[in-house]
């Protein structure tokens, strides 16, 4: 016997039939069948879809580890190794994705080659082939579960949603500025992540609106499944931007904000109502539509000065502070001339040109920092020429920030504050913040933790366990 041939009792005896497990895939338990007259070993998978860059090509893929289990499926992504001819056991060749995973069996783990296909009709989710047998693997076709078996009771636990790798996403940005600082670094860290993020602008976007198969088209083609779409919509596309989200939200994609959320915060009336409904403190706000009220709209905010604000305002454009009741009549009838809806809000004195941006991510306040107005402007506003520097929250302004963009039901939201004597006010609640400034204040990669809450949100959740037992 050569000396590298282990004696028979060191070999590693399989039989016919076997539990596995790719960790690399998120897939703990299968049975599979080892069939040494198969060249190739091969995989479950439907839904398989090529993407990534042509360098570094990727494939995503959906498996049913359980024969009978329509309900359970485990999204997976891989690097694409091989692109190869394979002819089944009944003569049909079929061109497939060859990917590459670690295997384990009995406590033992190498690495093989696996070949994607649907095998929906199969007794077996997995074929292990000869190729990816080692050289001291010993199968007995007579036997059954040589090695430890494994239960498929696993998918029904909360183990498979933490263990589970994280998968390469295919993640759309709707943005009309890919050159802004917000949505260059949405791209570069998620692309860093391992996801393929696609920037498209909203307004080349149409839909194909129908009962059984909504669509999104883009530049004369259908958009691809997405598992996510972050919102950058600007204020001036709001109506169409999210027409688009509701289409994408029709078809069951994940969306960071959604469009009733993005439509009421930009519409400063209805969030100020939505904020009142909610009992969020904000700054005593009045609005009217007859000429005649303004005596009335003012005193119902109190004395000057105070603030009159454009409905459709953005980065401090369109508010202006009128510090007598004359101002203030004068300003408002310029407004009315032009048609344009406005309202008419009350003046934090003790603010001091300040206030208060907090970053709000799945209901948790990631950072804050103060914003400063420049000497002489009460607009604390960065785009206004504010200056801005890391702040530590109260439990109360905690609070209201949360509440706040949990009331506009935002998955990210940058909320305004106001530091007043009575306690914290909101000014804005922003459904497209943006994260240059806030990230160089507060020294975090927001950005990153915007990824973990997306990867969390289209993970696969444990489903409830069935009768049927595999």
């Amino acid at each position: 016997m050569a000396e590298d041939t282990p004696p028979p009792d060191a070999a590693f005896r399989l039989g016919w039939e076997e539990w596995v497990a790719l960790p690399d895939l998120g897939l703990p338990a299968m049975k599979a069948k080892i069939d040494t007259g198969a060249r190739t070993s091969a995989l479950h998978a439907s839904d398989i879809e090529p993407f990534g860059p042509s360098q570094r090509p990727r494939v995503r893929f959906m498996v049913h580890p359980v024969p009978g289990r329509s309900d359970l499926e485990i999204p997976c992504s891989a690097d694409i190794q091989d692109r190869r001819d394979v002819t089944s056991s009944n003569g049909e060749t079929e061109l497939r994705y060859v990917i590459a995973s670690e295997i384990t069996v009995g406590g033992r783990t190498w690495p093989i080659e696996l070949t994607l296909t649907d095998r929906g009709t199969m007794a077996y989710r997995m074929l292990l082939g000869r190729q990816a047998l080692a050289e001291d693997v010993i199968v007995s076709p007579g036997d059954r579960f040589c090695q430890p078996q494994l239960s498929y009771d696993v998918y029904h636990s909360a183990q498979v949603r933490e263990e589970a790798p994280v998968r390469a996403l295919r993640i759309a940005v709707l943005s009309r500025e890919p050159n802004s600082y917000s949505t260059r670094r949405i791209v570069d860290e998620g692309e860093k992540r391992g996801h393929v993020i696609e920037v498209i602008a909203t307004q080349r976007c149409y839909m194909a609106i129908n009962a059984l198969a909504p669509e999104v088209h883009y530049d004369g083609k259908r958009l691809p499944r997405y598992d996510a779409v972050i919102p950058r919509i600007g204020a001036s596309v709001t109506a169409y931007g999210t027409a688009v989200i509701r289409q994408f939200e029709t078809i069951g994609t994940y969306c960071v904000n959604g469009s009733d959320g993005i439509t009421a915060s930009r519409d400063k009336l209805m969030a100020h109502q939505i904020l009142a409904r909610n009992r969020i403190g904000m700054p005593t706000t009045a609005f009217a539509a007859s000429p005649k009220d303004t005596g009335n709209l003012i005193g119902l905010v109190g004395n000057a000065p105070l603030i009159v604000k454009l409905l459709e305002s953005t980065q401090g454009k369109g508010v202006v502070l009128a510090e007598t009741k004359k101002a203030a009549e004068s300003v408002i009838s310029a407004f009315r001339d032009l048609k344009a809806n406005f309202l008419v809000q009350q003046f934090v004195k003790e603010a001091a040109g300040e206030d208060v941006r907090c970053l709000v991510m799945q209901g948790r306040v990631v950072a804050a920092m103060r914003r400063v107005a420049q000497p002489g402007e009460f607009r604390s506003n960065l785009h206004q020429g504010g200056h801005a520097e890391p702040t530590r929250l109260t439990r109360a302004e905690r609070d209201t920030a949360i509440r706040a963009a949990r009331a506009f039901k935002l998955g990210l939201a940058g909320v305004d504050l106001l530091r007043a004597s009575d306690g914290p006010k909101v000014l804005e609640v922003n459904s497209s913040p943006g994260l240059e400034g806030i990230e160089k204040a507060s020294g975090k990669n927001l950005t990153a933790l915007l990824y973990e809450g997306i990867e969390k949100q289209v993970r696969p959740t444990p489903v409830r366990r069935s009768r049927r037992r595999g």
